[in-house]
């Protein structure tokens, strides 16, 4: 049976608000979690008018406590913006208010272009190489056992907690696969980001893992688009809003969801269709039969523990029929107990 969970990055619909985005992001948990959902991350961007999500954490708080069972998670934290040690103190403070519910995904993404990444650090220049050595030190926080010749040796992170977040390590590479494996955590493929690749990370993840104090063997989740709808054609009409905000994200500037009728008058080049045409495969769209298929097949090819979902499209109605027909096409209802055993 296939698991699945949610990414939210409350994004911003043409014609709304980051306050609705917020709201909806709100009202998805919940409606996840009735529907079975076994985890709900949100994530961090910076400096971009169509994603509203820029403090997760923040977000976190108040999503755990509009919910009772459902894990509520980052997709990602971005690390090297911060003090793992701050981190850490944050993931008590949920731990303590919402024992055995957080997940605390990293990211080791700059979180924006150079400016606004100087920005977040308040003009120090931070190495992403430093990315591993990073969640080594936040890891040594939550667990209490930085080696005496650490430099932050007898610093301790409070308020401790008698339990502990799940650590997940994002990548979209071999490079994140085996950093996740060498620190004994769970991992989550960004098919949604890169389509290619993953296959092998998450085989070299397993291969590679090292039991730790966290977890005994590997886990791994896959972050996929997916729009399914009653229909094919309404499906893909949903889609091409998507596919449309991919390519506004990558052109940057404004990176609101355009409706469908604003898409539909819209012009493109045939560089434009070509970019389109290639980002499909980070997705999957189509009625309940077809997207069932494609994420049996998908779940064959990478041997992946969990889907993590993500439907970023204009129409919010239209969003949350697709949760709910997902729900229907893998009935979750098998993992509530399991759920219910850690709350």
């Amino acid at each position: 049976m296939i698991k699945l969970s949610v990414l939210d990055q409350s994004p911003v619909s043409s014609g709304s608000t980051p306050k609705e985005a917020l709201k909806r992001t709100v009202e998805l948990a919940k409606l996840t979690e009735e529907l079975g959902y076994h985890r709900f991350w949100v994530a961090e961007h910076h400096n971009t008018n169509g994603l509203a999500g820029s403090s997760p954490t923040l977000l976190m708080t108040h999503l755990a406590s509009q919910t009772s069972r459902i894990r509520i998670g980052s997709g990602g934290v971005l690390l090297p913006q911060y003090s793992p040690y701050k981190v850490a103190e944050d993931a008590q403070m949920l731990e303590n208010l919402f024992p055995n519910r957080i997940d605390l995904g990293l990211g080791r993404s700059p979180g924006g272009d150079a400016l606004t990444r100087l920005a977040l650090t308040d003009g120090v220049r931070k190495s992403l190489t430093e990315f591993p050595r990073q969640i080594q030190a936040l890891k040594g926080h939550l667990e209490h056992n930085l080696p005496s010749d650490h430099p932050y040796y007898g610093v301790t992170a409070y308020p401790l907690s008698e339990t502990r977040p799940e650590l997940w390590h994002l990548g979209i590479n071999k490079r994140g696969a085996r950093s996740a494996a060498e620190l004994g955590i769970s991992f989550t493929f960004g098919h949604f980001i890169y389509s290619v690749g993953g296959q092998e990370a998450i085989r070299h993840y397993k291969q590679e893992f090292i039991p730790s104090s966290y977890q005994s063997k590997p886990k791994t989740n896959v972050c996929v688009f997916v729009v399914c709808a009653e229909t094919t054609e309404e499906a893909e009409q949903h889609a091409k809003t998507l596919d449309d905000w991919l390519l506004k994200v990558s052109k940057g500037g404004d990176t609101t969801i355009s409706s469908i009728e604003e898409v539909r008058n819209r012009s493109y080049s045939e560089e434009e269709l070509k970019k389109i045409s290639t980002n499909r495969p980070r997705m999957i769209v189509g009625n309940p039969a077809e997207v069932k298929q494609e994420l049996i097949e998908l779940q064959q090819k990478y041997d992946n523990d969990e889907f993590l979902i993500i439907t970023n499209i204009h129409d919010y109605e239209a969003k949350k029929k697709s949760y709910e027909l997902l729900a229907e096409l893998f009935p979750q209802t098998s993992f509530l107990k399991e759920t219910d055993e850690n709350v």
